[in-house]
This record gives structure tokens, C-alpha cells and sequence, in this order.
């Protein structure tokens, strides 16, 4: 009976350290794609990333790993969009000239709306929440849609 469980436990443990192991060769890629030097610490399923402009990339792996970057200035940068299009281009696969175009539109529509806007696009999404009188003026995220 006990060993089962153990069986069961061992597979659980692999199956997560190949995740893992998978999310920080994404993150190195992410680093080397931005100029970062390196990726930073992993904290829990989350790695940071700093890109050469400055800006802070975070990308989280769960069952579909995320990026996603954040900014105290009244409106990002053109480098925030950049280094967050670059990044989202290796987490969803599809190309920085796809992913650019939704994502500038999930902003503009968080910005004039007043709400978090989230946009869907072939298993993938591209969100923006913003605010004007917060620390956090502006959060961006790109990942896939998990299946399960």
C-alpha cells in the first residue's frame, strides 16, 4: 500500500523538477532575448527577469507558463512594450508582430475603459489593467490559455 503512494510521489516530484527545469531555460531565453545578463531568482513558480532597458519582466509557470511586466509611470515606455513583446513571443510561440498589435490594444482598451482588459487569440491572451492614481499605474500580461 505504502508503495504505490511512494511510486506516485517520485513521479510527482519528477514531473515538477522538469517543469521547473523547463520555466528556467524559458526564463534564460527571455534573459538573452532582452540583453538581461541573466535571468533572475526563482521564488516559487515565478523567475524576474531584468531586460537591458530596466525593464522588469516576471514570467510564472503553472500549468502554461506567463509573462508579464508592470509600471509605475503614468504611460509605459515604448521599451516596456518592447521587452514584454519580445518575452511574450517566446512564451506563446507566435511572432513579436502578431503578439505587439493585441497587446497595444488590450492597453488602450484598459486605459480608456476604465477596467482590466483581457484579449483572447488562437490559445493565447494578452491582458492590461490600468490605474491612474495607484503606485501600479499600469500591469500588462501575455501567456496561453491553459487547456485543462
Amino acid at each position: 500500500m505504502l508503495r504505490p503512494l511512494l511510486a506516485a510521489l517520485f513521479l510527482l516530484s519528477i514531473a515538477a523538477q522538469t517543469r521547473a527545469d523547463e520555466c528556467d531555460a524559458l526564463a534564460a531565453r527571455i534573459a538573452q532575448a532582452t540583453g538581461a545578463k541573466k535571468a533572475g531568482r526563482r521564488v516559487g513558480p515565478s523567475i524576474d527577469v531584468r531586460a537591458a532597458s530596466g525593464v522588469k519582466l516576471d514570467l510564472t509557470c503553472r500549468a502554461q507558463p506567463i509573462v508579464q511586466a508592470s509600471s509605475s509611470d503614468p504611460s509605459p515606455s515604448a521599451e516596456y512594450f518592447r521587452e514584454l513583446t519580445i518575452a511574450a513571443e517566446l512564451v506563446v510561440g507566435e511572432p513579436a508582430s502578431v503578439v505587439q498589435p493585441i497587446l497595444a490594444r488590450a492597453y488602450r482598451t484598459a486605459l480608456s475603459e476604465g477596467r482590466k482588459s483581457f484579449i483572447q487569440q488562437n490559445g493565447w491572451s494578452a491582458s492590461c489593467y490600468t490605474d491612474s492614481a495607484g503606485s501600479l499605474r499600469t500591469l500588462c500580461s501575455v501567456g496561453r490559455i491553459p487547456t485543462e
